[in-house]
């Protein structure tokens, strides 16, 4: 940084010094670690000399705590794929059936809206389109954070409820599903072509939760690649042209993850493997009737404790999810 010509490429400095501070802060906090460490090995040779309750109660609260940082810090190493540290795109998309699927939806919007919460990530709605009678037909979120997209890849799949439905006058138990994608969000270094040929780009007012419009023009953009039919939308600016700008980089994001899941599928083929993708494949089911469980069906990791998910606390399984997928490439 102290050679002048560091700084003739602004956007490459930049990144050099976004690099150096990620590594700085990893660093400190292993020293912080160690220190922690240290500090409690003291106070258990305290302890050991003289039988002393208010220093066993420091010694547990120290320990405890250092229990927490070395699993924060430990989850922080697993993050090392390419664009683990971006920004996180997420998409909801209720199943068949209608009114209690869409409610499904909502539940999950509201689940990711308190994760994000829980660790400082500011979340923004893309799209936003209201069910018939309650819950999303589907929602776009944007969640910004440090890691945010290598913590939330882990949900991408489809989930499961069980539960005895509000909406059923006869109280039966009903099962819905709710397909969650996750993409990163990707700067203009990552190269996708695109052509504009292959682009249809329809304008439409916006709308927002309940259905109630946002602006009386039609500011918001929906662009469908007519080669994989992919679809990418974004009702968030009030400028249709930053809305477009916005969608644009969703499908680039839309496109790169394709790209990615094919080269996957090719790997595991020739390994001899089977990745299921459909309906009948749910990565997590949540069931709230006759009992209490969410299970993940990829790790077997699971709680009884249902609210706790539903309020955002989705740690323990994206901790689960980080450590099988480092096992196995290890193996």
């Amino acid at each position: 940084m102290a050679d002048p010509s560091f700084w003739e490429d602004q956007e490459n400095a930049q990144k050099v010094i976004d690099e150096n501070n990620r590594k700085k802060k990893t660093y400190d906090n292993f020293k912080h670690l160690e220190q922690g460490v240290e500090d409690a090995g003291v106070l258990f040779e305290m302890v050991q000399e003289e039988a002393d309750s208010d220093l066993e109660a420091e010694l547990q609260e120290k320990i405890t705590a250092l229990q927490k940082e070395l699993a924060d810090y430990e989850l922080n190493l697993l993050l090392n794929g390419p664009y683990d540290r971006n920004n996180a795109i997420i998409e909801l998309h209720p199943g068949a059936g209608g009114t209690e699927s869409q409610d499904w939806g909502s539940m999950l919007l509201r689940m990711y809206t308190r994760w994000a919460e829980n660790h400082h990530f500011s979340v923004e709605t893309i799209d936003y389109q209201a069910g018939d009678e309650a819950g999303i037909k589907s929602v776009t979120l944007m969640i910004k954070g440090h890691n945010a997209y290598g913590l939330l890849k882990s949900e991408k799949g489809v989930h499961r409820l069980v539960r005895t439905s509000p909406f059923d006058a006869a109280k039966r138990r009903h099962t819905s599903f709710c397909s969650v994608e996750v993409m990163p969000e990707l700067d203009e270094s990552i190269d996708i072509e695109i052509s504009p040929d292959e682009l249809k780009i329809d304008t439409f007012r916006a709308s927002g939760a309940g259905g109630q419009h946002i602006n009386k023009t039609e500011s918001a953009v929906r662009i469908t690649h007519l080669p994989t039919g992919t679809v990418a939308a974004s009702q968030a600016q009030r400028s249709q042209i930053k809305n477009r700008e916005q969608a644009m980089n969703m499908l680039r994001a839309k496109l790169y993850q394709q790209e990615v899941e094919k080269q996957e599928q090719e790997q595991a083929a020739l390994r001899g493997e089977q990745l299921e993708i459909g309906w009948g494949s749910q990565i997590r089911s949540y069931v709230f009737h006759p009992y209490q469980m969410v299970k993940d069906h990829r790790t077997d990791h699971e709680t009884g404790n249902t609210q706790s998910v539903m309020d955002g606390h989705l740690d323990e399984f994206i901790d689960a999810y980080l450590k099988m997928r480092l096992d196995a490439s290890n193996e």
